[in-house]
């Protein structure tokens, strides 16, 4: 399968090209252009039919939301993830009516950012097939789904399994549960059980690193899906 085509519409040229690197580090995404303004943006993505826009509002010709408006308004079938500083009440609710699937304040971590794309892909996938949905594959495909990293086993607390996951997802390589730990203050045999509890949900993928003594050490790294 061929990645994800992305347009990004962002008028700081220094973000937009910072969010464009970002997204590179996905196989799963190609950023096939950059706009900084509403109407370039426009021709991109009549030009690309990209499956993804990330989209800035406040942009110097137009809001980003009326853009979005004449794009649904063309019938353009596009993803969308609102990147941006508003977050007044009606601008949220607007995009969400406009279709937006993810909406990212400024400023964001990259594991936030990635964290979404890879929701975003797994919708994607979805559209591939004529299978019916289950419960979760459907509050998946309507941006209703929860975030599993967020939900904890009653023995794991919730808050610092999101840390765990968003350290992973920030690094750039493996760690060990040694290596998470310290970062995080806590226990290697804590940082242990919640990497393993992200195993499991398909969050981190953990594999043995084998030394010269000794048992092999478990080094874990997270799950672009």
């Amino acid at each position: 399968m061929s990645p994800a085509r992305v347009v990004i519409v962002e008028d700081d040229r220094l973000l937009a090209g910072l969010n464009a690197k970002l997204v590179g580090e996905l196989p799963d995404f190609e950023v096939v252009a950059v706009a900084h303004t509403a109407s370039a943006g426009l021709r991109e993505i009549e030009h690309h039919r990209p499956e993804l826009l990330l989209l800035d509002v406040y942009l110097p010709d137009l809001n980003g939301l009326e853009l979005l408006r004449r794009l649904r308004t063309m019938r353009t079938d596009v993803e969308v993830i609102a990147v941006t500083a508003a977050r007044d009440l009606e601008t949220v609710r607007r995009a969400r009516m406009l279709g937006v699937r993810h909406y990212l304040v400024k400023p964001f971590t990259k594991a936030d950012l990635h964290r979404r794309l890879n929701e975003v892909q797994r919708a994607l996938d979805m559209t591939e097939g004529n299978a019916d949905l289950d419960q979760r594959a459907v509050d998946l495909m309507l941006g209703g789904g929860s975030d599993e990293a967020a939900v904890a086993p009653k023995n794991l607390s919730a808050s610092s399994l999101h840390r765990v996951a968003e350290l992973l997802e920030g690094a750039a390589g493996d760690m060990s549960s040694a290596e998470i730990a310290d970062a995080l203050g806590m226990s290697r045999v804590s940082a242990r059980r919640y990497l393993d509890h992200l195993a499991t949900i398909g969050r981190a993928e953990v594999a043995p690193r084998y030394g010269t003594v000794g048992r092999p050490e478990n080094r874990y790294r997270a799950s672009h899906r």
